[in-house]
């Protein structure tokens, strides 16, 4: 069998039995790790966001110096403000797929939210920023 996988990357299993949760970039928020960052080297994280009786605090404008950030909602609902796709609330079974460089910031949240955030590559940079052009 051919793959495109590279050769050190390895399968894992996140299962109830093997929760970790790893400090995040906003401290509402528990961040549950799903070991891909190790399976694969550092190429690819995936972790579940975890907000519960309190809403998320807004973000401010943001970029991540990243190739791919992608988000699907599995419980709750996230307000965020996107350059080039605008205003837009993510509800349960519904995903949003950020360019690494796009202007975005999250406004609000519902007060249970649990949100799986895939990028690519592992390590996801923060960089505060303006507004984008047209926008108050």
């Amino acid at each position: 069998m051919e793959t495109t996988a590279p050769p050190d990357w390895k399968p894992c299993h996140a299962s109830q039995d093997n929760l970790r949760f790893n400090a995040g970039r906003r401290p509402e928020i528990q961040y549950r790790d799903l070991f891909v960052k190790e399976a694969t080297n550092g190429e690819m994280r995936a972790e579940v966001m975890h907000v519960s009786g309190a809403s998320a605090r807004p973000t401010g404008w943001h970029y991540h110096t990243c190739e791919i950030q992608f988000l699907y909602m599995i419980k709750g609902w996230v307000d965020m403000e996107i350059a080039g796709l605008g205003l837009v609330r993510v509800a349960e079974g519904e995903s949003v797929m950020i360019p690494g460089g796009t202007v975005h910031q999250e406004l609000r949240s519902s007060e249970v939210m649990e949100l799986l955030e895939v990028s690519v590559p592992a390590e996801l940079g923060t960089v505060p920023c303006e507004p984008p052009a047209g926008r108050l």
